[in-house]
């Protein structure tokens, strides 16, 4: 997975998320808007067949004093943590 930052602003991050598709981002798009300071989360994939952009962009939009970064660590590390616990649970229950 590649990331690169296309615009970052006080309270708005768009960055490319290379190598995802659409189960990776609705994860991500989920989990940020569960989080503490988001306003507004979503993706953007064009279609090659459209002439647009292949990789996804993320846009995360915050509240004021909330730096949309931080915000994407902290959903970033509750998926992960999400991920953790049905593991653990899954195993348990095998």
């Amino acid at each position: 997975m590649d990331l690169r930052v296309i615009e970052k602003g006080d309270a708005e991050l768009t960055i490319e998320v290379a190598g995802e598709n659409h189960t990776f981002m609705n994860v991500l798009k989920g989990s940020l808007l569960e989080t503490d300071g988001v306003t507004a989360a979503s993706y953007d994939v064009n279609p090659e067949q459209s002439g647009g952009q292949t990789e996804p962009l993320l846009t995360i939009k915050t509240e004021e004093g909330t730096d949309p970064l931080d915000a994407l660590e902290t959903a970033a590390s509750n998926t992960g943590d999400e991920l953790r616990d049905f593991a653990d649970t899954f195993e348990a229950a095998v």
